[in-house]
């Protein structure tokens, strides 16, 4: 399975241009094969756009934004993952969305791990990780941007049978770091695929660093951008991971009954 990762600069006119781009990205990626094609964090809405924009751009599922976007879908036959502003009820997410290339969503993500004050202001954290989902044989999860970078994360999806796990992300300077050690890691201990979409550009005060990836099982790059906008290409195989899944055991071999996770309470001492 082939998969394309979009890295271009945020969208600076709205979702308007923001479809624009992704029709254009999903027609190219198309004709290069590409089965699935992965769009930065909350691409068609604009990441760091202010509590104010959020609220007026907000919409639920059943949107404008992602009929357009499973019309591009259905229109060149290709699946896309996507994001937005999510709002629901009285709470606004930053969700991602898998979109058959019949123009159906088949699964959607709400940013679990909220980075800084501009998540923690502008949308309500998601209260459970993706379910992985199958998809033409393979069994994919999506996570968001600074979800990736917490181990438990990735270790959950891959439990729970992930495959491949999807990771449209808005991350900046002077944090490449995550690209270049924390993506290959998080694939090689899991043995899973990762594919890591981000943008170039800036958002103020938010310098975005590039380095898209597809990594592979083993941690290696197998598709890796720099810092210019491309549309990068990899290809993923499953009798690649069968056979690194004999050698690299991790997932076996972990002994659950020795782990317990408990944040420590912070005394008064230590603030």
């Amino acid at each position: 399975m082939r998969i394309a990762l979009l890295q271009i600069p945020p969208v600076a006119n709205g979702s308007r241009e923001a479809l624009i781009e992704l029709e254009s990205a999903a027609k190219a990626a198309a004709a290069q094969g590409a089965d699935i094609l992965i769009t930065p964090e909350m691409f068609l809405t604009g990441y760091n756009i202010g509590i104010d924009k959020i609220r007026l751009c907000a919409e639920p599922l059943t949107g404008g934004m992602m009929q357009d976007a499973g019309e591009i879908a259905r229109q060149h036959g290709i699946a896309l993952v996507t994001g937005f502003a999510e709002r629901s009820g009285d709470a606004i997410f930053n969700t991602a969305v898998f979109i058959e290339p019949s123009g159906k969503p088949s699964a959607h993500y709400r940013k679990t791990h909220l980075y800084g004050d501009v998540d923690k202001t502008q949308f309500a954290p998601g209260d459970q990780l993706c379910r992985p989902f199958p998809y033409k044989g393979w069994t994919i999860a999506l996570t968001i941007c600074y979800d990736i970078e917490f181990p438990e994360v990735a270790r959950h999806l891959a439990i729970g049978g992930a495959d491949l796990i999807l990771v449209p992300t808005a991350n900046m300077k002077p944090y490449d770091s995550v690209a270049t050690r924390l993506v290959p890691a998080r694939a090689q201990e899991n043995t899973v695929y990762v594919a890591y979409a981000n943008y170039i550009g800036s958002e103020p005060p938010f310098d975005y660093c590039g380095q898209s990836c597809l990594c592979g099982p083993d941690g290696e790059d197998i598709a890796r951008a720099g810092t210019e906008a491309a549309i990068l290409y990899g290809d993923v195989s499953k009798q690649e991971l069968a056979s690194l899944r004999q050698t690299a055991t991790h997932l076996a071999d972990i002994q659950a009954n020795l782990y317990q996770l408990r944040v420590k309470e912070t005394s008064e001492n230590e603030q």
